[in-house]
Formats: C-alpha cells, structure tokens, sequence
C-alpha cells in the first residue's frame, strides 16, 4: 500500500472515530447548546471523512473502516465513564481527552510522511486543525 492511500485511511479512521465517540455520548448530554456544538463537530469529522475518501477514490482505493472491535471498545469506554457521572463536564472532558490524543497522532504523522502528496498534507492540517478547535470549543464545559 502506497504512502498516500495509508495516510488517508489513518485520516479517515481518526475522523470516522471522532464520528463514533459522538454518537456515544450525545444523547448524554443536558445542554441544547452543547448538544448542538457535539453536532457541529460530527459534521466536521463527516466532512474530512468525505474528503478522505474523494481523494483515495483518485488512487482507485477504498477507505478501510474502522474494526467492529475497536468500536465496541470505544463504545464500552464512554458508558463505563458516564456510569458514575453523566454530565456535560464529563463528556467534554472525554471529547477533548480524544481530541488531544487525536491532536498527537496526526502531527506525528504529518511529521513523518514528509514526501506525500500536498493535498493530503492540507487534508491531515485540517483534521489537526479541526481538533484543536473541537478542544477549544470544548473548553468551556469543563
């Protein structure tokens, strides 16, 4: 597997997670505000997810999906954390936890494909980007 179609399934996975981790909690939350900036940020996710798989569709590739295995996981995580507390606080801490740890990977990655195609470079600045505005946002509701 070619550099380029690797970096753009890492991409869509971290995005596609993203998508997975809302979807666990949102329905937690007690805030319309909070519970519309969860749907904002899954909207963005869904939008590189998109873009992700336009440009591996020009290298005649698929995305790769997420395991059934690593889904349950993170699903199982999320319930075991909000079963002492569900609240908007806890949730934004998970959302940034994930958020920070996405934040690492994908400028790990950055850093390491270093002779990739430049729209996959702009793609993986605007998940990096994404997330840390997620954080930022997420702030507040701690």
């Amino acid at each position: 597997m070619s550099e380029e179609v690797e970096f753009l399934n890492y991409i869509y996975k971290n995005a596609e997670m993203g998508i997975i981790g809302i979807d666990d909690v949102i329905t937690k939350s007690s805030n319309e505000k909070f519970t519309k900036l969860l749907k904002s940020q899954k909207e963005d996710y869904e939008e590189i997810c998109k873009e992700a798989k336009d440009i591996l569709k020009k290298y005649g590739k698929s995305n790769e999906e997420i395991s059934m295995m690593a889904k349950m996981s993170t699903k199982m995580m999320a319930e075991m954390s909000l079963m002492k507390e569900e609240s908007d606080q806890v949730i934004a801490k998970m959302m940034m936890e994930g958020s920070n740890k996405g934040v690492i990977e994908i400028t790990e990655k950055i850093n390491a494909y270093n002779n990739i195609d430049a729209e996959i470079v702009v793609l993986a600045n605007k998940l990096k980007s994404t997330l840390e505005k997620n954080i930022d946002e997420l702030k507040k509701y701690l």
